[in-house]
Formats: C-alpha cells, sequence, structure tokens
C-alpha cells in the first residue's frame, strides 16, 4: 500500500485478537490541534485515568512529551504523540 509515498506492508491473518499496546502511532507537531479534529470526525479517544491525562484523553509525560490513543474500527490501539 502506497501512503503518500511511504510504503506500508498488510498482512492479512485468518484470526486475530487486538494487542493491549499501541500498534500503530503518529508523531504530530500538534497533538491538541490533531486530537481536537479527529474528535470532529467522531474518533473516540482512550481515558485511563493516568495522572497527567486530560479532558482530551491527552497524557503529559513529566518530560514534556503528549499521547492521545483512540483504537480503529477493529479495535487496535492507534496513538498520536508530540515529542518535545
Amino acid at each position: 500500500m502506497d501512503a503518500h509515498g511511504t510504503m506500508v506492508r498488510i498482512a492479512k491473518v485468518k484470526e486475530f485478537a487486538p494487542q493491549p499496546f499501541t500498534i500503530l502511532g503518529w508523531e504530530v507537531s500538534n497533538i491538541e490541534k490533531v486530537v481536537a479534529s479527529l474528535m470532529e470526525k467522531g474518533v473516540k479517544f482512550e481515558k485511563y485515568g493516568l495522572p497527567g491525562q486530560n479532558e482530551l484523553g491527552i497524557w503529559s509525560a513529566s518530560g514534556g512529551a503528549k499521547v492521545a490513543w483512540f483504537k480503529d474500527p477493529n479495535a487496535n490501539l492507534l496513538s498520536v504523540s508530540q515529542h518535545i
């Protein structure tokens, strides 16, 4: 699969169980803007009750990185992150 010049390989499997960890993530420059935009499109972000996780579902690490997790229609855990 060609994702705007980046080759992405996808493997089909007969049986698949979603994993409890992030399987695919994107680094973004403005996580608040990206999360808000995705929420407007109906994406629901996971809220784990972590210290430092805000009402949008964005978790802020002590070092300044920020991460927000969401699931695709097959319940795979995906993320967007912003690193300083």
